[in-house]
């Protein structure tokens, strides 16, 4: 459940539910899932593991930061995922997006720019040729 297969952090340490509301800042270490609305920045404590997980009725309308982010929501605002951004069929992102690494399912949607945390080479790829 929530994506333990690459979780760095272990456990979901906090939830905000359903029907909840928040107007400000979340800032947070560890795990958190949101299944309500916030209305203000969530962002993840820096040089910890962190995991963000949004349902399918998540919405956060400010700028999210976490090491793992996994979205089924909404968010309206620039993300970045310091690890790992999954986007899973529900996903609806509008704003700037950074990631190490993405994982996109059929069905996410994607309105802004696309760029890729540097810190890592990339490997040289080649076509295989067909007329061999």
């Amino acid at each position: 459940m929530f994506g333990r297969k690459k979780l760095n952090t272990g456990t979901i340490d906090c939830l905000i539910g359903a029907g909840t509301a928040i107007r400000g800042d979340v800032r947070f270490k560890g795990g958190l899932r949101i299944d309500g609305e916030v209305c203000g920045n969530v962002i993840a404590e820096e040089g910890e593991p962190s995991m963000l997980v949004l349902s399918e009725n998540a919405r956060i309308e400010g700028q999210v930061r976490a090491a793992h982010l996994v979205v089924n929501g909404t968010i309206v605002g620039p993300v970045q995922a310091d690890e790992l951004l999954e986007l899973q069929p529900k996903a609806q992102v509008s704003g700037e997006i950074r990631y190490r690494a993405i994982e996109m399912h059929h069905g996410a949607i994607l309105d802004g720019a696309l760029a890729h945390l540097g810190g890592q080479e990339r490997p040289h790829l080649e076509l295989a040729s067909s007329n061999e």
